[in-house]
Parts: C-alpha cells; sequence; structure tokens
C-alpha cells in the first residue's frame, strides 16, 4: 500500500461519525443495506457518505468486480461491488485495510449516492 497522505497533509479532515439513526439503502427496489450502527464520513471538500456494517449489507444481488480498484490517500485502498443485473457499474465500494487514522471503516460498506438511494429514519431509543 502506499504511505498515508496524512504525512504530507497531517491537517487533512477526514471525520468519522458513528450514528443510531435507521438507515437503509435500496437500488430499483431492492434492499441493499439496513442498519442502526452507521458510520458518517465527512471528508474535507467530499459530500457525506454513509459506511453501513458489513453484516447490515445484502450481498446476495451484488458482485464483486474483480480486479476494479483506487486508491484514496487518505483512506487507503478500496474495492467495488455491481448489482448483478449491471456488472460493471460500481454502486457499493469499501476499504479491507484502510490507514490506521481511518481504520473504523473497516468492515464498512459505502454505497454511491446518485446510483443507491440511501435514507436516514430516527435514531433508535433502545440502543
Amino acid at each position: 500500500m502506499k504511505p498515508s497522505g496524512y504525512l504530507q497533509r497531517p491537517d487533512y479532515r477526514v471525520d468519522l461519525l458513528r450514528r443510531r439513526n435507521h438507515f437503509r439503502a435500496e437500488a430499483a427496489g431492492k434492499l441493499l443495506a439496513d442498519s442502526n450502527a452507521t458510520i458518517i464520513v465527512d471528508e474535507q471538500d467530499h459530500a457525506l457518505v454513509v459506511y453501513f456494517p458489513r453484516d447490515a449489507v445484502v450481498f446476495d444481488d451484488l458482485v464483486a468486480i474483480e480486479g476494479k480498484t483506487s486508491h484514496c490517500p487518505y483512506k487507503g485502498d478500496a474495492c467495488y461491488w455491481a448489482a448483478a443485473e449491471a456488472p460493471e457499474v460500481p454502486i457499493a465500494w469499501s476499504y479491507e485495510a484502510p490507514y490506521a487514522e481511518v481504520a473504523t471503516i473497516r468492515d464498512f460498506v459505502a454505497f454511491y449516492a446518485d446510483r443507491v438511494t440511501v435514507s436516514m429514519g430516527a435514531a433508535d431509543p433502545a440502543k
């Protein structure tokens, strides 16, 4: 893995905000994720992104996109998933081995806001 971008820019912000609100991710009428234990990633110069715990993601209709990766200097190397009916269009990603500064997002999955509907409900008072 390439060295962390924090070495050159220690002031760069990637804030990880744990939330108990009920979040759902859906596409084409199918549930992709549902959780009360998400992380909102508030990265400098980027839109907010909801990350779902891997065990809250429904992988039945998702396929891994073999060989597709990208590198974020502040989060690490990402891998991607697509909907089974459109296997060439990524709709989700995760960081399997994120940098230490954002290690909390390991085992979490995010979805593209322009390809998946992510909705938020009230926090679960029981948790």
